[in-house]
């Protein structure tokens, strides 16, 4: 095991260089740069411009603005924000963390509400609760999240207006938060997280569902598991021991990319629900052509998609015996 992360590793070297290259050099190619909105201030003079593009580090050319900044990553310090005047990492990390606490919980929701509709829909084929749950499942495919959301909103906004329920539907945080003692800032971040996260989880459970329900259902018809009902097995046991774990081992191999998304954010639907996560600050960025906020946000994906692949493969051999890394 120990040799294969180190092959992991070193094969991971040439990759993280690579997509380095890419991601700076595709943000070089969009037209103009940080300072372009300023040329068009005429209260700013070409000498003052200049003095800007100098401390910017903007005059060089890329190949030289591209080492200068992948010996500082190699440091780890990702760079400065030309936006707000500080270190990437000082800049991203709140950001991170905000969408640290809404995916951790989406990813809850998501996989209670996923596992045992997809078991439930393979064990009970074609029953009434199972076309129930497939037709709800294949509404749901068709509905992007942020879609889903501005519905939920309205839906939200028309209870309240009806019963005056009052129920987050925006930011993180009330308006008191500081205020309030170690527990109730928990039940209010809780309460403001709680219904993006159910949006996220409810748009990505219908695709997770089906082919969980596709697995199982291969599985279930398998020599392996006719044996295991002919020597006594429970059928509890056939099911979440035999079936269960066989059926979640192209998932587990998808877990690589789970660890990136966890400070990813949930996209556009923190923009709809105005939550202070990485997707609009990332947007703000790309609109201010903040070069190394953009870069240094990019690279940091990058390494953890790496990393989880790595892990993905060390879960897959303990989930699946027949797998030996040597």
């Amino acid at each position: 095991m120990v040799l294969f992360l180190l092959r992991r590793f070193l094969n991971s070297i040439p990759t993280l260089i690579l997509a380095s290259m890419l991601i700076f050099f595709i943000i070089q190619l969009a037209p103009g740069d940080f300072l372009t909105p300023a040329r068009l201030n005429p209260n700013i003079s070409p000498q003052q411009l200049e003095t800007l593009r100098h401390n910017f580090g903007l005059d060089q050319p890329p190949i030289l603005q591209y080492f200068s900044w992948i010996k500082n990553v190699v440091q780890g310090d990702l760079g400065l924000s030309f936006q707000y005047q500080q270190p990437v990492l000082a800049v991203a990390w709140p950001r991170i963390v905000n969408s640290l606490y809404l995916v951790l919980l989406y990813l809850i929701i998501f996989y209670v509400i996923a596992i045992p509709l997809g078991v439930y829909g393979a064990v009970r084929q074609y029953t009434i609760g199972d076309k129930i749950s497939s037709t709800i499942m294949y509404f749901l495919l068709g509905f992007p999240s942020f879609f889903l959301a501005l519905i939920v909103l309205f839906g939200i906004v028309q209870l309240r207006f009806a019963t005056g329920w009052q129920f987050p539907t925006g930011g993180m945080t009330s308006d008191n938060h500081d205020s309030l003692s170690l527990g109730m800032k928990f039940w209010d971040i809780l309460k403001h997280i709680a219904l993006p996260a159910l949006v996220v989880a409810v748009g990505d459970v219908a695709g997770f569902t089906r082919i969980l329900r596709g697995q199982m259902l291969e599985y279930l018809r398998a020599d392996f598991v006719r044996t295991a009902r002919s020597k006594g097995a429970t059928e509890f046991s056939v099911i979440y021991k035999h079936t269960l774990r066989n059926a979640i081992i192209p998932f587990v191999a998808g877990l690589g990319s789970q660890l990136p998304a966890l400070i990813s954010g949930a996209g556009f639907v923190e923009v709809v629900f105005a939550y202070p996560g990485i997707t609009p600050m990332l947007l703000d960025s790309i609109n201010a052509r903040d070069l190394y906020l953009i870069a240094g946000f990019n690279i940091l994906t990058v390494a953890l998609l790496i990393i989880g692949n790595a892990l993905s493969d060390i879960l897959l051999g303990i989930v699946d015996p027949r797998i030996r890394y040597s």
